[in-house]
């Protein structure tokens, strides 16, 4: 098997994305100085010249390498939060939750145990909610637990729904085709917002406003319409579902994370790669748009199943 290298589609698909990349990166690199619009545009376009291919490349690979892919930044994800809220140096509580994660990719390979994937939450929480008990010991372990339900369910459950969209036939164009969605619908919310004068969520981040998610919600339907090919055949009709998913839940990801990181009192988790943001927060809008799409998607095939 030779994965995606061999679908003209996807390598016409890198081909467009990563040329369009590199041309509005020179324009705005030539622009910088001008003003923090350009500025911030520049910081952006360098990180994704860097992430862009790396992601092609990844889930061009043959099976199951693109399993093996999500579940590892589904890993390190998890990683980077208990760092970031300060957990990381409670082991039993991180390895937990990585050897869950990875429990959760061989349940994907091998879908014999498929059904244990949804009641994965409730065994992770009544896997961590042992060992106060064999450590003896109660000081903290409420927040603990907390904290490692959440790490778990964010980057491990919620973002493992990715890999499961892979598994399905035409599955690595239906997660770039997603991931394309949320990145735009992002990028443009942040953009138009710098303009606009209505933030309903101004305690919260004043980076997203009612005109910016207005104007994301056009522009991302507009290019799922137009991007619809890359769903697997028969899902075409699928396209308004997926751009009001990454329009709508994808502004519940980064809100969410920007309440955990101001209340922690902190803006980013560390570098991930250069220019704007780390990891998180490239995939924090992932983390409701990705089972919201699955679980429709599934939905909505079983409708058109014969009676």
């Amino acid at each position: 098997m030779h994965g995606q290298w061999e679908n003209p589609l996807y390598l016409q698909t890198a081909a467009l994305v990563i040329g369009s990349l590199f041309i509005l990166a020179l324009l705005f690199f030539l622009f910088r100085n001008k003003s923090p619009i350009w500025t911030s545009g520049w910081a952006s376009l360098k990180s994704w010249i860097f992430v862009a291919p790396f992601f092609f490349a990844a889930l061009a690979l043959p099976r199951p390498w693109p399993l093996v892919f999500i579940t590892l930044v589904s890993v390190f994800s998890a990683k980077i939060f208990f760092q970031m809220i300060g957990m990381y140096h409670r082991s039993w509580f991180v390895w937990m939750t990585y050897i869950f994660i990875y429990g959760l990719g061989y349940i994907i390979y091998d879908t014999r145990y498929i059904e244990f994937y949804n009641i994965s939450p409730m065994l992770f929480l009544g896997s961590i909610a042992l060992i106060p008990l064999i450590r003896n010991s109660a000081a903290q372990m409420v927040q603990y637990m907390a904290l490692s339900l959440i790490a778990f369910c964010f980057w491990g459950w919620s973002l493992m729904h990715m890999a499961r969209l892979v598994a399905i036939d035409g599955g690595e164009l239906l997660v770039l085709y997603l991931y394309l969605l949320t990145e735009v619908s992002e990028n443009v919310c942040w953009a138009v917002s710098k303009f606009g004068h209505i933030r309903p969520f101004n305690k919260i981040s004043q980076k997203v406003t009612l005109e910016g998610m207005i104007a994301a919600l056009i522009v991302t339907m507009t290019m799922a319409w137009g991007m619809r090919y890359l769903l697997p055949p028969g899902s075409e009709k699928f396209w308004v579902i997926a751009g009001l998913v990454a329009a709508v839940f994808g502004r519940f990801g980064d809100l969410i994370l920007s309440v955990i990181r101001r209340d922690l009192g902190i803006k980013n988790t560390g570098i991930f790669i250069i220019g704007r943001g780390d990891i998180l927060s490239r995939l924090d809008k992932l983390i409701f748009v990705g089972p919201m799409y699955y679980y429709l998607f599934i939905y909505l095939h079983q409708l058109q199943l014969p009676l």
